[in-house]
C-alpha cells in the first residue's frame, strides 16, 4: 500500500435539530398546503355537495366555514417554510405553526364531541409536531432576518412550484375528477 494515501473514512450524515426543523417544516408545510386546499375547493357547492360521501364531518361544518379552515391551512402551510427560506420576517413561522397547532387541537376538540375518536391522535400528532416546530424556530434554532437575495427567492420558488406540482395541482385534478 502507497504511505502517501489518507485513507478517508465516508461523510457522515448529521442529525441536527435544525435539519429536523427544516424537514418537518417542508413536510407539515406541503401537508397542510395540500389539505387545506382541498377545502378551499370545496367553494364550490358541487364539490361541497358531494364531499359529505367521502368525508363524513363536512356535512356537520358550514360550506364558507370549510373554506375559511382551508385558507388558513394553505396559508399556514406555505408560512411553515417561505419566510425561513426567504429569511424575509421569518418569526412568521413560528406564528404559522403555532396557529396550525391550534387549528389542530380545536379540530380534536370538534371530533371529540362528534364522538370521531380515530380522527383525534392524527390531529394531536400534527399540532405536537407544529408546536414543535413553533418552539424550535422561536428559542432553540431561529432564523434571523437577512437581507433578500436572488438565491433565496429561486429556493423558495422552486420548493413552491414543487409544492403546486406534488400537492395542488393533484388534489385539484382528484377533486374536480369526483375522486375525492
Amino acid at each position: 500500500m502507497n504511505a502517501n494515501v489518507i485513507a478517508t473514512a465516508p461523510p457522515r450524515v448529521r442529525f441536527t435539530l435544525d435539519g429536523a426543523l427544516w424537514a418537518l417544516q417542508i413536510v407539515w408545510g406541503f401537508f397542510f398546503a395540500g389539505s387545506g386546499f382541498g377545502k378551499v375547493l370545496l367553494y364550490d357547492t358541487t364539490l361541497y355537495a358531494a364531499a359529505p360521501q367521502s368525508v363524513a364531518w363536512y356535512a356537520a361544518v358550514p360550506q364558507p366555514l370549510i373554506v375559511v379552515i382551508g385558507v388558513a391551512e394553505v396559508l399556514g402551510g406555505i408560512g411553515l417554510f417561505l419566510p425561513a427560506l426567504t429569511r424575509v420576517k421569518p418569526w412568521l413561522t413560528q406564528v404559522s405553526a403555532a396557529g396550525l397547532a391550534l387549528t389542530m387541537v380545536l379540530a380534536a376538540g370538534f371530533h371529540l364531541v362528534r364522538d370521531e375518536w380515530m380522527l383525534v391522535p392524527v390531529n394531536l400528532v400534527l399540532a405536537a409536531v407544529a408546536v414543535f416546530i413553533a418552539v424550535g424556530r422561536s428559542n432553540r434554532r431561529p432564523i434571523a432576518s437577512a437581507p433578500l437575495t436572488t438565491r433565496r427567492v429561486l429556493t423558495a420558488a422552486a420548493v413552491l412550484a414543487l409544492m403546486t406540482l406534488t400537492m395542488i395541482i393533484p388534489t385539484w385534478y382528484r377533486m374536480t375528477q369526483g375522486q375525492f
